[in-house]
């Protein structure tokens, strides 16, 4: 009877590690079913190549976090930054967040985008540490807002400079939501160590 439970319990986490793959397949499959109705969609090999190693990059990340720990709390903090990472360069390579996608300015975001990467290196990934770095790239993100309005950096679009607030606030909050989950990460690492 326990080793039912426990094959019951492996399996219900093995079909959880699948299902970042399985979204990452089906948002790889809407641009392709998109372009079958619409005109308005209109991708390249390129597009697709470019999506499908982001999507692969995203799911790599997300895997190694889930190999690493089974707290709850670091894979939901992991898979907030790489959500707001993922959709911080797509918005960058599609759109553009200063500006056009083509406004050198934009390249600001890979500053951003260096924090938790290396703040992530510098502090081998703990928990406690990621909290600090995580809280680091939202003041990154906020840095790049004030700095894009201050200098007038992509006024010449049509919804300047709400955009860059509103996105501004928007990636900041995701990098501090996922600061939060490393703290409870840390604090569940904490007590867990501290229990007899």
């Amino acid at each position: 009877m326990a080793g039912s439970a426990e094959g019951s319990s492996g399996q219900r986490r093995h079909s959880w590690r699948l299902a970042p793959w399985i979204i990452a397949a089906l948002l790889l499959l809407l641009p392709l079913i998109a372009m079958l109705f619409t005109d308005d969609m209109n991708w390249d090999e390129t597009d697709f190549i470019v999506f499908g190693a982001m999507l692969l990059g995203a799911c790599a990340a997300y895997e190694l976090a889930a190999r690493m720990t089974g707290n709850t709390a670091y894979r939901a903090a992991v898979g907030v930054a790489v959500v707001a990472a993922f959709i911080l360069i797509w918005m960058n390579l599609a759109v553009g967040i200063i500006g056009s996608e083509d406004n050198p300015a934009n390249l600001m975001y890979a500053g951003v985008l260096a924090v938790p990467i290396l703040g992530g290196l510098i502090v081998r990934f703990r928990p406690h540490g990621m909290a600090r770095v995580l809280a680091a790239t939202a003041l990154a993100q906020t840095f790049v807002g004030v700095i894009a309005l201050m200098a007038g950096l992509g006024s010449t679009g049509a919804n300047w400079p709400r955009v860059i607030v509103a996105l501004t606030g928007f990636f900041s909050a995701l990098w501090l939501i996922s600061a939060w989950l490393f703290r409870n990460a840390a604090r569940e690492r904490a007590s867990a160590g501290a229990a007899p």
